[in-house]
């Protein structure tokens, strides 16, 4: 629930006065032993709390969805294994799953779309990434786009969208191997780019730090670098560079 839906129903006698008095009281955060979940974060920071999913007791994870559904609250999950997801699926009612991002949510409330972000892979093996990114940036209500198998080693697939990538606000580029797309990318646009290194290579790729490296290292300006595997964080990231564009 919304604040301005909270003083709504205030008005129209559907929460008393005591009952709201409650409410604000324990805005900053619900206690719930095992976590603390953190409802005030969106007022803080203009986006929400999202659960991570990997490691947590399936019983865990099913109390704190059933804590945001009950409050009426959008909730999104990443890193969720398909079976805390069928063990939730029952559950929990309209809940969404996606397989290859590992994302879980549910929707109260639709959000107004903003802004634009384009997602860039230099593989099919980093679509995973990809999407984790795709369905934060959505969740949070920025429009995306999707380049995805554009990587340097057939540089035409990159050249033949630069156009289209150019026009969003923000670009994502997930490469693993050694990671050069964020460094080509960074030299044919002028937007901010953010960098994801994926653990997708051989050897000495060394499950993502080889990309990490060079893209930190990259000689080309304007590259912000998460961490490997991390396309909830440049999402995230990119969510907040659109808001301020937008002055949502």
């Amino acid at each position: 629930m919304n604040d301005r839906q909270f003083l709504q129903d205030i008005k129209d006698g559907k929460i008393s006065i005591d009952e709201g008095l409650i409410h604000l009281k324990n805005s900053n955060y619900t206690d719930l032993g095992f976590a603390k979940i953190d409802f005030d974060r969106k007022k803080r920071r203009k986006l929400p709390e999202v659960i991570f999913a990997q490691s947590k007791e399936n019983e865990h994870l099913l109390k704190i969805f059933q804590l945001f559904c009950d409050k009426k609250e959008n909730i999104l999950a990443t890193r969720m294994r398909k079976e805390q997801y069928d063990f939730l699926k029952d559950k929990v009612e309209n809940l969404i799953y996606d397989e290859i991002s590992m994302t879980a949510r549910v929707e109260f409330e639709k959000i107004e779309k903003f802004g634009s972000i384009a997602i860039c892979c230099g593989g099919t093996s980093d679509i995973r990434v990809c999407e984790e990114a795709r369905i934060t940036a959505e969740f949070f209500g920025v429009n995306v786009m999707t380049f995805y198998d554009i990587g340097v080693s057939a540089i035409r697939r990159l050249l033949d969208n630069i156009d289209k990538i150019r026009e969003a606000n923000v670009i994502i580029a997930v490469a693993g191997m050694e990671g050069a797309l964020a460094t080509v990318i960074a030299g044919l646009c002028d937007k901010p780019i953010i960098a994801v290194p994926t653990s997708v290579g051989y050897g000495a790729a060394f499950s993502g730090l080889s990309p990490l490296l060079t893209m930190i290292n990259s000689c080309a300006e304007g590259i912000n670098v998460v961490n490997i595997d991390n396309g909830y964080g440049a999402a995230y990231n990119a969510v907040q560079i659109n808001a301020l564009i937008e002055k949502i």
